[in-house]
């Protein structure tokens, strides 16, 4: 693949990213709970993707799964950040069908989405460190 078009790809997957984490920072900060925790997927998924062109030099996968990115990516992550990704994926699927949606909502707690909105925001930055080496 042309160097150019993976810096376009790497550029596109961390812009869109940080439009997610900003989305995600405006949804917590307004008590949208379960749709702040589908949108810190979104962020570490496209960072993940970012990562992914930056290390393989090719097209991400077509994939939601952050633990199977993660991996692909070949990133030393340890087994709580794994675990952590496992669960955060779960907010992808339950964010966006109707009849997982609503048990979502109520698991939504702010004590809740505080634990997994920090868990997202500190995996996140560690991504995007992991980006600049």
């Amino acid at each position: 693949m042309e160097k150019v078009k993976i810096k376009k790809l790497i550029e596109h997957w961390s812009t869109t990213s940080e439009r997610s984490h900003k989305i995600a920072d405006f949804l917590y900060k307004n008590k949208r709970y379960s749709e702040s925790l589908f949108f810190c997927h979104l962020m570490i998924e496209k960072i993940l993707k970012a990562l992914f062109v930056q290390k393989n030099k090719t097209h991400a996968p077509f994939i939601h799964e952050l633990d199977v990115l993660a991996q692909r990516t070949k990133l030393n992550l340890n087994s709580e950040q794994m675990k952590n990704l496992k669960i955060i994926t779960t907010f992808n699927i339950a964010a966006r069908y109707d009849d997982i949606k609503n048990s979502f909502y109520k698991k939504c707690t702010k004590e809740y989405t505080d634990e997994y909105f920090n868990i997202s925001k500190k995996i996140y930055l560690w991504l995007k460190k992991q980006q600049k080496k």
